[in-house]
């Protein structure tokens, strides 16, 4: 029993709260049950979580396709650059074998020269035959020979100085050095790579717009819980990292469950270009885009968007509770 004293000096007894409970405090009449700010399983929740996959899945396949199409034009450029043609045109009062032959000795003798042949007639021939078609007599066309010379993996040959020589020499032959073609599939890897951050750049900003509306709607939803934590002493951190842990959960699972969906897309993808390995289809295919293989370093900017897509997750969410609470002050 305890006792208060009114205002009238009167002695009063006021029972305590667990006399009528057999002598057990009303706290402890059931289990203490903790539950999060922001419930973990809702429908908003798992639409975010959807949205965020989509995301990711998008943010996979743009890094991943940016990957091989470097990795193509790479590879192209490689081969391109290990070799320089030569072609000598029929003209009249000349010898297209003997300039063909003097060409060939020149190129052979140039320093960083380390193979040159020159294609028969036929072979030439047959280099036009998908435009002109097979079965035609080429034999009245001024149809140029070709002379492929290969570069040792060193410093290139002095182009210049073997033009000169070919042009004193040889008037009806040219050099090509490919540079132009090098020049456009850089610019055209260059392209890829910016489009590619521009679709990245999109995306991040679409899933912090969702993000932020999830955050609000959330807020919101849980407004007479928040203000009371927040009145009876909780700090904005503390709220706003219960929000952060919240949200990045849900950036984790949905972000694994799209960069999961776009490994196996790349995986399924390489795989069928190997059961296709040595058909027509599938050779003129890798010729044009490679072997469809990201390597190892694609798989690891699929693996980079996963953990940026949870980050941006649960930063846009602390960002918008933070302003949000702040509102409410």
């Amino acid at each position: 029993m305890s006792t208060i004293e009114p205002l009238d000096g009167r002695l009063e007894t006021m029972a305590e709260p667990w006399d009528d409970l057999d002598k057990t405090p009303l706290r402890a009449q059931g289990p203490r049950v903790v539950t999060a700010i922001v419930p973990r399983s809702s429908i908003a929740g798992r639409s975010l979580a959807a949205v965020v996959a989509i995301m990711t899945l998008l943010a996979g396949l743009t890094a991943g396709a940016v990957m091989m199409v470097v990795t193509a034009a790479n590879d192209w450029r490689s081969d391109i650059g290990r070799e320089v043609t030569i072609q000598v045109r029929p003209t009249n009062g000349r010898d297209i074998e003997a300039d063909v032959r003097k060409a060939v000795a020149i190129a052979r003798a140039a320093p960083g020269i380390a193979d040159v042949r020159a294609y028969t007639k036929q072979e030439s021939a047959r280099l036009v035959e998908p435009w002109l078609g097979s079965g035609l007599n080429l034999d009245d066309l001024p149809i140029p020979r070709m002379i492929v010379v290969k570069l040792w993996s060193g410093a290139p040959p002095d182009f210049n100085a073997l033009r000169k020589t070919l042009a004193v020499q040889v008037p009806s032959a040219s050099l090509d050095d490919h540079r132009r073609w090098i020049d456009r599939m850089r610019n055209m890897a260059g392209a890829a790579a910016a489009c590619g951050l521009a679709v990245l750049a999109l995306v991040l900003a679409v899933t912090m717009l969702s993000v932020t509306f999830a955050t609000r709607g959330a807020m919101a939803a849980n407004r007479p819980i928040i203000e009371v934590l927040h009145y009876v002493g909780a700090t904005d951190g503390f709220v706003a990292r219960q929000f952060q842990r919240h949200f990045l959960i849900l950036g984790f699972k949905g972000g694994a469950i799209g960069g999961g969906a776009a490994i196996l897309l790349f995986g399924l993808l390489q795989a069928s270009n190997a059961w296709l390995t040595g058909t027509a289809g599938g050779d003129e295919a890798e010729a044009l885009f490679g072997t469809f293989s990201i390597g190892g370093m694609g798989y690891l900017a699929i693996f980079a968007m996963i953990v940026v897509m949870a980050l941006v997750t649960a930063l846009a969410s602390r960002h918008t509770v933070n302003r949000t609470l702040q509102a409410i002050e």
